[in-house]
């Protein structure tokens, strides 16, 4: 089949991409700028941008399936870029598969459209939308999915896919972040160091939005559905980040906030920023202190029923890969 993947040279994106080259699919990437690695690769590509909506149909025609990863991720930002490339980019997707006979629709999307600051302790996909968002992210995420999902009919198929924290080697976010905050001395625990939570490696991310691709068409089983994806292994999210963190021979994370604090912190770090207008996010949010201090781990049984999902690398090996590709980030900047 030919595949569009918008984000293609992202970290999931990619991984996708990779996956679907080594089954023999043609692959076309959609991103605001190319990556010379996927050129490298021969992966064809266009560049625009998501809230344009002729340069959306121009990537999505004469394609099969479309995985609409593409996303402005993040916990601060104008509320306009999230809604423009979330919301607007997403609903430009959607009319270009309907206007060039798409018939199937994947939909990265992500556990935080449900997540109303509070524990989440196995939950499945019976759970509501929230209706209090702490940050703009799974705000727009929440509208783009329902989106998504209301488009599901006899012309295009869509489902929505919900992995939880997703890690692994190629990562260009969540753990060089985390890394380069414990080498500054900036990362506080934040609460009681108790919750759990769920994550996802990479591989097995890409792998359930094949196995989606693969079931979809107008009139299946999972048309219009969405489902939580991860490892299948909550952990104490804590002695997760430490073994991330020994992987660079950095020390477990030892000071630690109590999570109202950092609440509050958050609070007041969000207001100022806003004030002054000043470049750049709070070090601190009232998204991210809940998201650090509470659980949030999920039922994936549905996925494995309906998707024949089931996560192929284990979270040690996961650490294995990861603790390898870091190693050789450190030795190729000697």
């Amino acid at each position: 089949m030919k595949a569009l993947v918008t984000g293609g040279g992202g970290f999931l994106g990619r991984a996708i991409v990779d996956q679907l080259r080594e089954r023999g699919d043609g692959v076309r990437s959609f991103s605001r700028q190319a990556h010379p690695e996927l050129a490298k690769l021969g992966i064809e590509q266009l560049q625009g941008d998501l809230s344009d909506t002729a340069a959306v149909a121009r990537a999505v025609a004469g394609c099969d399936v479309v995985f609409h990863v593409a996303a402005k991720a993040g916990i601060w930002g104008p509320y306009r870029e999230y809604y423009e490339t979330n919301v607007m980019g997403t609903q430009n997707v959607v009319a270009a598969c309907k206007k060039n006979a798409v018939r199937r629709l994947v939909f990265t999307s992500t556990p935080s459209v449900v997540f109303n600051g509070h524990d989440e302790k196995g939950i499945n996909e019976t759970a509501p939308y929230s209706d209090r968002f702490l940050a703009w992210y799974p705000h727009t995420k929440c509208a783009a999915e329902a989106a998504v999902l209301g488009a599901n009919g006899p012309d295009l198929a869509t489902v929505a896919l919900r992995p939880h924290l997703i890690w692994g080697p190629g990562d260009n976010h969540l753990i060089p972040r985390l890394i380069q905050r414990a080498r500054q001395g900036k990362l506080i625990r934040v609460g009681k160091g108790e919750n759990v939570v769920d994550t996802t490696y990479v591989d097995n991310a890409a792998d359930a939005h094949l196995s989606a691709a693969d079931r979809l068409a107008p009139g299946s089983a999972i048309g219009g559905k969405a489902y939580f994806l991860s490892q299948g292994e909550p952990m104490n999210l804590w002695d997760f980040i430490n073994r991330i963190l020994a992987l660079v021979d950095l020390p477990p994370v030892a000071r630690s906030v109590p999570a109202w604090l950092a609440y509050a912190a958050g609070s007041a770090m969000e207001l100022k920023q806003w004030l002054l207008r000043s470049p750049g996010e709070p070090n601190m949010t009232r998204f991210l202190a809940r998201q650090l201090s509470t659980a949030h781990w999920f039922d994936i049984s549905a996925a494995r029923r309906d998707l024949g999902y089931e996560p192929r690398v284990s979270t040690e090996k996961g650490l294995k890969r990861l603790g390898a590709w870091l190693k050789g980030k450190e030795q190729s900047k000697d």
